[in-house]
């Protein structure tokens, strides 16, 4: 319920970075460090090419609040960009069944009206 939380805030906030939205909500800067990092990563490892994958790997292993941060960040934002990949995937696929029927429909008509 609380990443879910997270992710809808994220959505929601606008020009705020992550972090300073994670922060007004009331999160600690660890959590709000380490969801940073995460999302960075989580993007880069669903195939972005911004090439930000970040993890403070001492930090990550002696602070749970970076480590949950971390791990929330990174699930979160690779699971929305690989949705985003999907959709745009489906709509091109949509958008090139359109342009077909749309094609023979206009096929036909001309051949309706233009016999040979």
């Amino acid at each position: 319920m609380q990443r879910c939380m997270v992710f809808g805030v994220l959505i929601l906030a606008g020009c705020q970075t992550t972090h300073e939205q994670l922060m007004q909500q009331g999160y600690p800067p660890a959590f709000a460090d380490g969801y940073q990092d995460g999302c960075g990563s989580g993007r880069d490892a669903a195939g972005s090419i911004s090439g930000t994958f970040t993890k403070n790997v001492p930090r990550y292993l002696s602070d749970k609040l970076y480590s949950s941060g971390w791990d929330d960040g990174f699930r979160q934002c690779q699971a929305a960009l690989a949705n985003q990949d999907r959709q745009d995937l489906h709509d091109k696929v949509l958008n090139d069944r359109d342009r077909d029927w749309q094609r023979d429909i206009d096929n036909g008509k001309a051949r309706a009206f233009h016999p040979r």
